[in-house]
């Protein structure tokens, strides 16, 4: 199934039932007065997050969801039947925004959370509830009020513990497939990454956490490089930011330096609020070079860029490294502590 992440919907509640205009006949009853019933009300529309639903592709077919309008009432004081609610299923993790106000109406971060997005229209008044002391035979009733109608922009964010940040062929999608059994697709060429990736890592028993891995970034992406930082969004939800960089790029002219500054300035472009949050340096393919140069570059590299947050040093292809970073990922989720 085609990765979809975002998408707009057309709400609609149900209309209330229209009021009944009736009067009581019956033998040896000749003024037997009003009667007419109230309408139903309208059916509301509901989201409510539900886990196994990982794509909002579904809502690119079906763009209009509208509950049941409310019944008519009836002779005899009878009211009509309220119009069913209408749920809809969205991933968890999902915020909608009305389209036309650009207001937040709610995050459905947890499974089970439900939100009603628009209201069903009253009943109409039945001729009955106009009955008084001076007009005892009314003929007067309401036609029900419409339901509420809104457009929707949906959003899907990702829920995961950790996110993966770097340029393309930093060996992201390779990490993950080392550390847990998400299978991303891996190439010797930038962007093989299209769309996010979920894996869960394993650290011993009942003790695991989820690893996003998110399509690269380069220099420019705030203004649309690249993919842009459209993807950046699933990262608002982590504990964790592991910044991995490639201390062997294939371009002998780049600089691993400034592509981590690079990054991190379209970090706070996005949001600030997500660069401030806790970073570790991840320095990548440690097995392309020989161990005392290795050391030598990413002492250089640390240096340069005056990290203080924790940093090390792994293969995502030999797996050197990789559990000692898992295992302190794990602590600091459970615990909030930071390796030394």
């Amino acid at each position: 199934m085609k990765f979809v992440d975002e998408a707009l919907v057309k709400v609609a509640a149900g209309a209330g039932g229209r009021g009944c205009l009736s009067f009581r006949r019956e033998k040896s009853i000749p003024f037997g007065g009003p009667d007419g019933g109230d309408g139903g009300r309208g059916g509301d529309v509901y989201l409510r997050a539900e886990e196994g639903v990982n794509t909002l592709a579904d809502f690119r077919i079906s763009r209009i969801y509208k509950a049941r309008n409310g019944e008519a009432g009836t002779s005899n004081d009878c009211s009509g039947a309220a119009g069913e609610d209408l749920y809809v299923t969205v991933p968890v993790g999902t915020t909608l925004t009305d389209e036309d106000t650009q207001e937040l109406l709610g995050d459905l971060a947890h499974e089970g959370d439900v939100l009603m997005v628009v209201k069903g229209g009253k009943g109409g008044w039945g001729n009955v509830r106009f009955k008084s002391s001076t007009n005892r035979a009314p003929r007067k009733f309401g036609p029900g009020l419409p339901g509420e109608k809104r457009t929707l922009r949906l959003e899907m964010k990702v829920i995961a513990d950790v996110g993966l940040l770097g340029l393309p062929n930093a060996g992201k999608s390779t990490l993950i497939r080392a550390v847990s059994n998400a299978r991303p697709r891996v190439a010797d060429y930038p962007f093989t990454t299209l769309h996010p990736n979920l894996g869960v890592v394993s650290v011993g028993i009942a003790r695991s956490f989820v690893m996003a891995d998110i399509p690269g970034l380069i220099e420019g992406a705030a203004e649309g490089a690249g993919l842009g930082i459209r993807f950046l969004k699933h990262l608002q939800r982590t504990r964790v930011l592991l910044h991995l960089v490639d201390i062997c790029p294939p371009d002998p002219a780049a600089d691993p330096v400034k592509d981590a500054r690079a990054i991190f300035g379209e970090l706070k472009k996005f949001d600030p609020g997500l660069a401030a949050r806790e970073r570790w340096l991840v320095l990548n393919k440690m097995d392309l070079l020989p161990p005392a140069e290795a050391e030598k570059v990413c002492k250089d590299i640390v240096r340069r860029l005056r990290f203080k947050g924790p940093v090390f040093r792994i293969s995502g292809v030999t797996g050197e490294g990789t559990l000692r970073l898992c295992q302190a990922v794990m602590t600091f989720i459970e615990s909030g502590d930071r390796p030394a």
